[in-house]
């Protein structure tokens, strides 16, 4: 009877055991997770191009005629005025050029007013009979041919002329002497770069931008500017100046971007916000999508669960990706961290 007793209670006991582990199958641990907001796909970080600033005004300048270095009067970092002399160059040519367009110029004028003389002498005797109207004619042509050859003579004085000035390299604005590539003796052709000057009064960058971001963006619109070195600092404000349009498909816009901020100088390397507005888009974190055989899809978490939703990925926008969706709106949390682990409808513990 003892016996009975005792196997009843253990058959009663494993009973027990088995209902205990069925019951506790049933309730999964929660996942940990890390949810981000879903935010509109208009209010999107912009798009950073990057690029150098430099002066507004600037010029490499060059002498129209080539010849020796023969001074320069100027350093690198030299402050220079407008019109004031930078370098003279030396040419044997050109001086004895322009003494050689004077005494042409002599020359036809001392025949002009012979010329003159001649016509003005033959009127009278015209009218007596003693010339002919041929020979007045004759007379009067000669005239006008020597006026001809004052004025060409003058012209080849003033063409020399403008070549020995050329020889002289003046500023043609205020500034600082950026860079100086020709030394005092060396050989300069005729259009190569003796020097760079710049002018400290404005500054701008220039970045380029693909054609889809080309359209809304218009002189005087504000734009934000970051310094490389510092990515998280406050962005600056810069302002369309200039805005390029492109002849050939798929070419990049040049973007001109006026900048007053005086911390910056010329060479430091900063980034422009361009921003891209796409109506009916909402932006979340790139890693918050996951694929599958059934499609595109994240994770949203309400109650904590998670719930499977499918969405449509529009573009790539920096560390965020565009896409649509009926069942989302912004503001819902999605999960973008312990997606390994995640199934439909799990319970999930959101760290913070």
């Amino acid at each position: 009877m003892a016996t009975k007793l005792t196997q009843r209670g253990l058959l009663i006991a494993f009973v027990l055991l088995l209902t205990a582990c069925g019951n506790g199958g049933d309730s999964a641990p929660a996942v940990t997770v890390r949810v981000a907001s879903v935010s509109s796909g208009e209010a999107q970080e912009p798009l950073r191009f990057a690029g150098v600033v430099r002066a507004r005004q600037r010029a490499e300048l060059t002498f129209q005629v080539s010849g020796t270095l023969q001074e320069r009067s100027v350093e690198l970092g030299s402050s220079v005025s407008a019109g004031m002399l930078l370098a003279r160059l030396q040419n044997p040519q050109l001086l004895p050029a322009r003494d050689s367009a004077r005494a042409r110029l002599r020359e036809a004028e001392a025949q002009a007013r012979q010329a003159e003389q001649e016509y003005q002498r033959g009127l009278p005797l015209r009218e007596r009979g003693v010339l002919s109207e041929q020979n007045i004619e004759q007379l009067q042509a000669r005239r006008d041919a020597t006026r001809a050859a004052v004025d060409t003579a003058r012209a080849s004085l003033a063409e020399a002329e403008q070549l020995v000035r050329e020889g002289e390299l003046r500023a043609p604005f205020g500034g600082v002497v950026e860079a100086v590539l020709a030394e005092p003796g060396e050989f300069v052709a005729a259009g190569q770069p003796v020097m760079r000057i710049s002018s400290p009064q404005g500054l701008e960058v220039e970045v380029r931008i693909p054609e889809s971001l080309r359209v809304g963006i218009e002189p005087g619109m504000p734009l934000p500017v970051w310094r490389v070195m510092d990515r998280d600092s406050v962005a600056l404000t810069g302002v369309v100046a200039e805005i390029g349009r492109g002849s050939r498909r798929g070419e990049l816009y040049p973007l001109v971007v006026s900048l007053d901020e005086a911390s910056l100088v010329p060479g430091v390397a900063v980034e422009v916000g361009v921003s891209r507005k796409v109506m009916e888009a909402l932006a979340l974190p790139v890693l918050a999508v996951v694929r599958s055989a059934d499609g595109t899809a994240v994770f949203r978490v309400r109650n904590s669960i998670a719930e499977r939703v499918p969405v449509t990925v529009l573009q790539l926008a920096g560390e965020q990706v565009l896409v649509r969706s009926d069942a989302i709106v912004a503001g819902d949390q999605v999960v973008y961290a312990g997606l390994s682990r995640l199934l439909d409808g799990d319970t999930v513990v959101v760290r913070p």
